[in-house]
């Protein structure tokens, strides 16, 4: 499953945006807005949620996990949207319009105004909360009907409704986070690198600095509340693309050991078993084997009040040519 988090795509607009300036500033939940810190931090704010991606991977080939199960990201969610004059700005033209019918808009009249339960729009209340309200993620489309409730109040300061599921908390801003996270690119370095030789043992590894952990932080300021999920490296698996090849291990799949992942060749290492490599066993003739490489990424997150935890792991992966040949002896 893509954890691409599309309904949140990032964007970078000029200026400051504060999270109070999007209570309210897009009925559909799509508002975006960011905030460029002196040292280059870009915070974005999307349906409620503002998503620090300062510390995530980088570069070109850099993507987002896939888990191994059926988990996903919620695929809606519950956050901060209006202030109580905002609401009414936001009901009241939809209900003079009449378009949804009498009988809602007579439903509606009477839990935001007549007092069931809130009364004149909770005025009463102006800077002690925030009435909440849905948002989607539009990459899950099968899940958007999960979110059902009608727009709820939440006093400053009080955790929302138990019965709500998916109103934002550390752990559901977790999981946000884990949707946007992006790892680097998983080419490995190889030695022999242009083409190895048949039967000869072909060293395989990944740059230690760039295989760091990377994380997402996700928080609802006008709540004070944050998470960020992390992901750190944890093994790299080896499938050559052709049956005619062995592994180092055995197995495929490299353990991350000191801090890396497989070990760089070097003058003087050519009569040892690589850690972690592969030897093809037959030509790839005038073509090429798709040895794929896929790292698995552990996911751990901690947030507000000292919540914290794991989530799925995943992984993310690239294919890349090899080229064998056969080893030519010259006879004399």
């Amino acid at each position: 499953m893509v954890l691409a988090g599309a309904c949140w795509l990032l964007l970078a607009f000029p200026g400051a945006a504060t999270a109070d300036d999007t209570l309210g500033g897009d009925t559909q939940g799509t508002q975006q807005q960011a905030d460029a810190g002196g040292d280059g931090t870009v915070s974005v704010t999307v349906g409620g949620v503002v998503f620090d991606r300062s510390k995530n991977g980088s570069g070109k080939a850099a993507g987002a996990l896939r888990t191994a199960t059926s988990w996903t990201p919620p695929p809606c969610w519950y956050a901060p949207k209006y202030t109580p004059d905002q609401l009414k700005k936001y009901l009241e033209p939809t209900w003079e319009a009449g378009s949804t019918g009498y009988e809602w808009d007579a439903e509606q009249r009477d839990r935001y105004v007549n007092g069931h339960p809130y009364k004149d729009f909770n005025k009463d209340k102006t800077g002690k909360g925030y009435f909440w309200d849905s948002f989607v993620n539009k990459d899950f489309p099968p899940g958007w009907d999960s979110c059902k409730e009608p727009i709820f109040w939440v006093d400053q300061g009080n955790p929302p409704p138990a019965d709500v599921k998916n109103a934002v908390t550390p752990r559901v801003l977790a999981e946000l986070a884990y949707a946007e996270i992006r790892v680097p690119g998983t080419e490995v370095t190889l030695a022999p690198a242009a083409r190895t030789k048949v039967n000869l043992p072909t060293w395989a590894w990944l740059d230690a600095a760039d295989f760091k952990p990377v994380s997402v932080t996700a928080s609802v300021p006008v709540i004070g509340i944050t998470a960020t999920a992390t992901a750190t490296p944890k093994s790299l698996r080896i499938e050559p693309g052709t049956k005619d090849a062995v592994t180092y291990p055995a197995s495929g799949v490299c353990e991350i050991a000191d801090g890396r992942i497989g070990e760089p060749y070097a003058t003087g290492k050519a009569n040892r078993t690589p850690p972690c490599g592969v030897k093809y066993l037959r030509s790839s003739g005038d073509g090429t084997y798709p040895l794929q490489a896929t790292v698995t990424w552990e996911i751990t997150w901690t947030g507000t009040g000292g919540a914290g935890g794991t989530l799925p792991d995943g992984s993310f992966g690239a294919t890349q040519d090899v080229v064998v040949q056969e080893i030519q002896a010259v006879n004399r």
